[in-house]
């Protein structure tokens, strides 16, 4: 019962509010809680065979990019922090018999509240909420305990793991925590708590210790929970006192996100805490990120390739093995590709690996945890479904914008469901992808594109869906290439002119833009908000009797449309 934690309670028993208990002590005023960072490049497209669920799965992508994808990426900070009367619980901290909410560790916690009180008297939901406004109230006016001589000679640094199998989790959540560690002359032991059994224990955990932290070799102990301290030195991540924090400043935090649909801010909600994990990377991943990389420096892997496909060795990881993935690497074998294995490779391999490649390849799974020491000129592509995209992707946003690489997803289908018999995304287990003769197709015409070559296009809306994936891959002179390759499939066609339209804009064509907007108009004259767009760019060419003929459309067919212009545009006047 000792490693057992009552989550059945009032939330101001279950979790401990630090600006009011004198429990933890951080070494050093934090450089900042949060700041922002640039974001990563990170999109996605479907790719199933079935029209009704590639609807639901641009549908789902469209909201995203909408309403959950902050303008720019959010750091948090973590710092070294001692705390008192400290157990490690299964994968939990406690301090005061309260849990201390930091990072991934925080997240879970709350969630668990939330599920253990689903049929309590009160709505959990609620009363997180009501809490976390009362504790900011209460903590106006105040701040962290801070004393850098809170560190004594014979403390322990020690962390809690969520397991010691799982590499995505270990890596992103766990070895991060070890570089608060480089900002202290720290000599004593490294104690790494975790809550599975032993033999779950998974070579990676220590060899990727031994590899990116010699200086530690010998004094990393791996300890199952419960364990406790009278006092540890360990890594606090500040995300996890978001909503406690009296600090924030959330006026200039609420800019940065998309829209106000599900983002609260300090309001715990689930949506707007899914959110703000989606576009956080903490501090100590950017540090595992540049540690990694500087391990790697002068040493000699030429030998490794630029493309790759990765795969999965069965002995070390779960079998979902993606439906069509021997046909997809005949396919990119013919263009340079290489099959690897990480799990079969030392952990500097894999890290040069990434750190050297133009393009990886996968479906989904814990391998693309390595995409937080890819280049940033690298494109790591994803095959998922529409299960990983609700559940899982936003899981790799922070390790994406860490490395500032571009990440595109795939969503395909899914291996032996027939349509009708798709799963609940959140209550279902996970189901591994399909990635169909088509979707293959897809997948191979956007790394045939990205590789330079002009790929065939037979039909409108596959040359349309690639050219819009290159597009929002921000690759606007390959957009143009293929979509100039193709003439007879771009006439007449409004989506295909409109999108020939925003790459000329990109590379700052106006001419060619204004041209391309006529043919869109000609193509769907239903559409006002072309004919606005021909007026700007018809000023920026300098080319009057395109912007009288665009404004008499727009009096003749939408009169509202062009009095409201009109009114707020009275340089058109002078033209007209």
């Amino acid at each position: 019962m000792r490693n057992q934690v009552d989550l059945a309670q009032e939330p101001e028993q279950v979790f401990l509010n630090p600006w009011q208990d004198d429990s933890v002590t951080l070494l050093a005023k934090p450089p900042y809680f949060w700041r922002a960072v640039p974001a990563a490049l990170i999109d996605g497209v479907g790719a199933s065979a079935n029209p009704a669920w590639n609807d639901k799965i641009e549908g789902y992508l469209a909201q995203t990019r909408r309403h959950r994808k902050f303008k720019k990426a959010i750091m948090y900070s973590t710092v070294p922090a001692v705390i008192k009367d400290v157990g490690f619980r299964k994968s939990l901290i406690m301090t005061q018999d309260r849990i201390l909410l930091s990072g991934a560790v925080g997240v879970r916690a709350l969630n668990k509240f939330r599920w253990t009180n689903e049929k309590a008297a009160f709505d959990p939901q609620q009363r997180v909420i009501e809490f976390f406004a009362a504790c900011l109230k209460e903590n106006k006016g105040k701040t962290l305990t801070v004393d850098p001589d809170a560190l004594g000679p014979d403390i322990d640094f020690a962390i809690i793991a969520r397991n010691t199998f799982n590499f995505y989790h270990f890596i992103t959540e766990t070895l991060s925590q070890l570089c608060v560690l480089d900002e202290l002359d720290f000599q004593g032991r490294v104690f790494i708590h975790f809550p599975n059994r032993e033999d779950k224990t998974r070579d990676f955990a220590k060899s990727f210790i031994d590899a990116l932290f010699p200086e530690l070799k010998d004094r990393v102990f791996f300890e199952r929970a419960p364990k406790d301290y009278a006092q540890v030195l360990t890594a606090y991540d500040l995300v996890g006192v978001h909503y406690l924090n009296p600090e924030l400043e959330p006026s200039k935090l609420n800019v940065l996100a998309p829209s106000d649909q599900f983002w609260n801010c300090q309001a715990a909600t689930v949506a707007a805490q899914n959110m703000l994990q989606m576009n956080v990377v903490n501090s100590g991943l950017a540090a595992l990120r540049d540690r990694g990389l500087r391990r790697i420096e002068g040493l000699d892997f030429s030998d490794l390739p630029k493309k790759f496909y990765v795969g999965r060795d069965t002995r070390q990881s779960r079998t979902r093995h993606m439906e069509g993935e021997d046909e997809l690497f005949d396919h990119l074998r013919l263009f340079g590709f290489e099959y690897v294995v990480f799990e079969n490779m030392h952990p500097l391999e894999q890290i040069a690996l990434m750190a050297n490649a133009e393009v990886m390849i996968s479906y989904h799974g814990a391998g693309f945890t390595n995409m937080l020491f890819a280049n940033p000129e690298a494109y790591v592509i994803e095959v998922g479904t529409l299960q990983t995209a609700m559940t899982r992707w936003g899981d790799f946003w922070p390790v994406a914008n860490a490395a500032q690489c571009k990440y595109i997803s795939f969503f395909a289908d899914y291996k032996g469901i027939k349509p009708g018999k798709e799963p609940n995304p959140f209550k279902d287990e996970l189901l591994p992808a399909a990635l169909s003769h088509q979707g293959i197709g897809q997948l191979m015409a956007f790394v045939v594109a990205l590789d330079g070559h002009m790929p065939e296009m037979p039909k409108r809306e596959d040359l349309l869906r690639l050219a819009r994936t290159l597009y929002r891959s921000e690759e606007f002179a390959k957009t143009l290439t293929v979509l100039e390759g193709h003439p007879k499939l771009t006439a007449g066609h409004f989506g295909l002119q409109m999108l020939l339209a925003d790459c000329y804009k990109s590379v700052d064509e106006p001419k060619s833009e204004l041209k391309a907007l006529d043919a869109a108009f000609k193509a769907d004259k239903s559409r006002w908000q072309t004919l606005i767009r021909m007026i700007w760019c018809a000023n920026r060419c300098e080319r009057p009797q395109v912007i009288r003929w665009a404004v008499s459309r727009l009096q003749a067919d939408f009169p509202e449309r062009h009095d409201a212009f009109v009114e707020n545009h009275d340089w058109v006047r002078y033209v007209v």
